[in-house]
């Protein structure tokens, strides 16, 4: 049988238990009867619809033992860590288990096969149990039908764990379809850090993403969970990402985004339990005719929690952004504390920045507040560093570097801030040449 999007391979399913192939059967129906969002879609406004098109995108074989090989060896970006996972267009490249004591304690960090065989109950609760209301409940349901790639971390009362756990996501074939999948669970008073990397192996392999990551966490459970996403300039790339936080739960969230021809990023924040304190990052850097698309949703279903959002978007030749975000603060979640700042740099007149934020407040003591600037290059900092033979475009690079070392230094990690900083000059070492 041939394996599209829309007829995907049933034969993996076979051993799957029941409730997973119902919420597989509901996902494909969801794909195929919800339509394709057009430029009359609030929740697209902005987005380039017209452009995006997911046809012709399949799910391909294993890439080579040599390919496996070599991209896990690729992955390197954090040094020191609890356990890591290699995917290569959805096949598994290399696992590195938790440690025997990690295990002894009730860690259980493995990939969704095993987890599925393992912990049927675990998985039943949580597994495709968390979807986006952003938009994209197309692109989820075909995620929903197809995902098999991708970790289960589950990490009981109490347990710290101060290493990160990383997960490295990687297309090599030809317009391969992936589907990662990154499910956190983090009980009482639990610590826990991921890193979930989204790589392509050459500049030229077309690929389809469709990624998803939810976190749960519990009464008191600290969370930290970093992406980086540096896709080739031939990928759409969807992220769905959820967070559902409990009493005095802290959770962290920072996004460096940089790849993709066009990439849409939905994070969706549900508060259930009072005195949590959820923070959110971002930083992307588009180039070129490069679009990324950024959907936010911060809920507040409890009362004396706090949500905090900044995104700073860089912007060069015909790029654009999209920045659409909504804070809601339910009846009775009062003394909630709520922030939203979208900050977006022109650095050429072609660009074009989008912001919407918004409120729904329905408490009547409450602190929140949005805004959204968008500034062009300082013209006198910029003639500044030009007259003293700093090329341009490494005088753009210099600037762009101080607008993000706000939110480079929030992932907390010198090895890993000093990675991301060479991302992104290599970005604009690309452009030089």
């Amino acid at each position: 049988m041939t394996t599209t999007l829309e007829n995907p391979d049933t034969s993996l399913s076979a051993n799957e238990p029941a409730w997973l192939n119902e919420r597989r059967a509901t996902g494909l129906e969801q794909f195929k009867c919800l339509p394709m969002p057009t430029a009359r879609d609030e929740q697209w406004r902005f987005a380039s619809v017209n452009k995006l098109s997911i046809d012709d995108y399949n799910v391909t074989e294993a890439p080579a033992a040599g390919v496996l090989d070599a991209l896990d060896k690729r992955s390197d970006l954090v040094s020191e860590r609890a356990g890591r996972s290699v995917y290569v267009d959805d096949a598994p490249a290399a696992f590195e288990g938790i440690s025997e004591a990690l295990a002894a304690k009730g860690v259980i960090y493995l990939p969704i096969a095993e987890a599925l065989a393992k912990h049927p109950e675990l998985m039943e609760k949580y597994f495709l149990q968390e979807s986006t209301e952003l938009g994209s409940q197309k692109f989820f349901g075909l995620h929903a039908a197809s995902t098999r790639a991708g970790s289960i971390l589950y990490v009981p009362k109490g347990v710290a764990i101060e290493a990160p756990f990383v997960n490295y996501y990687w297309t090599s074939g030809a317009r391969s379809a992936v589907f990662p999948h990154t499910l956190i669970v983090a009980e009482d008073n639990a610590y826990v850090s991921v890193v979930d990397v989204f790589f392509s192996e050459t500049p030229d392999n077309e690929a389809l993403n469709i990624a998803v990551a939810n976190i749960h966490a519990g009464t008191g459970a600290n969370v930290f969970r970093k992406v980086v996403q540096d896709w080739n300039e031939k990928t759409v790339s969807f992220q769905l990402d959820t967070t559902v936080a409990g009493r005095d739960a802290q959770v962290k969230n920072v996004a460096v985004n940089i790849g993709a021809e066009r990439a849409r990023y939905e994070a969706q924040t549900r508060i259930e339990g009072p005195g949590a304190d959820v923070k959110m990052y971002s930083l992307t850097v588009a180039e070129e005719s490069q679009e990324f698309d950024q959907r936010t949703y911060q809920i507040h279903n409890a009362p004396n929690a706090v949500s905090d959002l900044l995104y700073k978007n860089a912007l060069l030749d015909n790029s654009r952004t999209i920045f659409s975000g909504l804070i809601k603060v339910a009846e009775g979640a009062q003394q909630t504390d709520a922030y939203q700042t979208n900050r977006n740099l022109l650095l050429d007149p072609t660009a074009e920045a989008n912001a919407l934020p918004g409120l729904e407040i329905l408490a009547n003591d409450v602190k929140c507040s949005h805004g959204a600037t968008t500034g062009n290059v300082d013209e006198g900092e910029l003639f500044y560093m030009m007259s003293r033979g700093i090329p341009k475009r490494v005088a753009m690079q210099l600037m762009v570097f101080g607008f993000f070392e706000e939110i480079i230094e929030k992932v907390a990690s010198d090895e890993l801030a000093e990675n991301l900083r060479q991302l992104i000059h290599k970005k604009f070492d690309a452009k030089l040449k």
